[in-house]
């Protein structure tokens, strides 16, 4: 959830499958091609052979005078060829929206007056749908933005989206704070993108264990996953709703460690590192290895490697026996 959507390309039909590209990125044997017919008035046929997209694309025609020559199409006439029916097609789209204006504004009148439409809370289906709100949102925020990431490292796609949205909201003055996992302070692309955002407006902190992912846009309208996947999410609008989001933000932020100070794992006399004791307090809960990798933000290698430590200095035989000398360890004791 709450990927920005990336513009797709538009269709486009001038490539041929044996030369393909569009007329908008032209093959180097086209280009000079294209620039000797227009410096010399015109090329010999035979020389053509290997850029078939000139011919396609309308950019040399035949020599009246000569079979065996073709002539360079001015660029401003070849311009104008691919440019009209993209105008005509911007001029549909305008007169479509206005059309979808006009047919829509008697029922945004209704909305407005019904007290049983307050949007509290909107269900927000595929990608499309969350982006756009995202993206509305986003426009519309003034003063603070909270936002919760758990699950270690992101993926470039994911921070570079990040990256164009934080920019734009800290151009505007508007303050970022940002919840990542320990493990993110391992990933190369999450401190790179820290350095290029980091601003007196943003601040990044990281904790062991994070909820869901959360954003909340000046403590107003707050966004929430809906299901396991991505392609669900709600957006809230209740005031109460917000508040208590904004509440567990806070919590977990008065916890979280500052990006650029150094992390320090507690050891127990049993020479358990604080992971380790997390980790030991989702095994006794029932979560499988999958989980528990999940909820602290690392692969299922590193998590399975923790276990075994933890195995290891409890002296564990089995699975079934390591849950027992947890709860008999006292390594979830909270500390005098």
């Amino acid at each position: 959830m709450f990927r920005t959507l990336g513009g797709g390309d538009l269709p486009n039909n001038d490539t041929n499958p044996t030369h393909p590209h569009p007329v908008t990125c032209m093959c180097a044997e086209g280009t000079r091609l294209y620039a000797a017919a227009l410096s010399n008035g015109r090329v010999p046929r035979s020389e053509v052979g290997n850029a078939p997209c000139l011919l396609e694309f309308g950019l040399l025609r035949p020599d009246p005078d000569d079979a065996n020559q073709l002539r360079a199409v001015p660029p401003s006439v070849a311009l104008a060829q691919r440019l009209h029916p993209l105008e005509q097609e911007i001029q549909e789209r305008r007169r479509s929206a206005v059309d979808l204006t006009d047919a829509f504004e008697p029922f945004l009148a209704i909305s407005a007056r019904s007290p049983a439409n307050s949007h509290a809370i909107t269900p927000l289906d595929g990608l499309e749908q969350i982006n756009a709100a995202l993206d509305l949102a986003t426009a519309e925020c003034h003063t603070e933005v909270l936002t919760v990431q758990p699950g270690g490292a992101r993926p470039p796609f994911a921070l570079s989206e990040a990256l164009e949205r934080g920019t734009a909201l800290t151009n505007r003055g508007v303050s970022i704070r940002t919840l990542y996992q320990h493990t993110a302070r391992h990933s190369q692309g999450t401190l790179a993108y820290a350095d290029r955002i980091a601003t007196g407006k943003v601040e990044i902190r990281t904790l062991e264990e994070l909820i869901e992912r959360l954003i909340i846009f000046d403590r107003t309208v707050a966004f929430i996953p809906a299901g396991p996947g991505r392609g669900l999410a709600l957006e809230l609008r209740h005031p109460g709703l917000v508040q208590y989001l904004i509440k567990v933000f806070e919590q977990l932020w008065r916890r979280a460690v500052p990006l650029d100070d150094e992390v320090t794992y507690e050891h127990t006399p049993a020479g358990i590192s604080g992971v380790q004791r997390s980790i030991a307090q989702l095994l006794i809960e029932g979560h499988v290895d999958e989980a528990i990798a999940r909820r602290l933000g690392m692969n299922v290698r590193t998590c399975r490697a923790h276990i075994a430590k933890l195995a290891s200095a409890l002296g564990s035989g089995s699975r079934a026996q390591l849950g027992f000398l947890i709860a008999q360890s006292g390594i979830l004791k909270d500390p005098p």
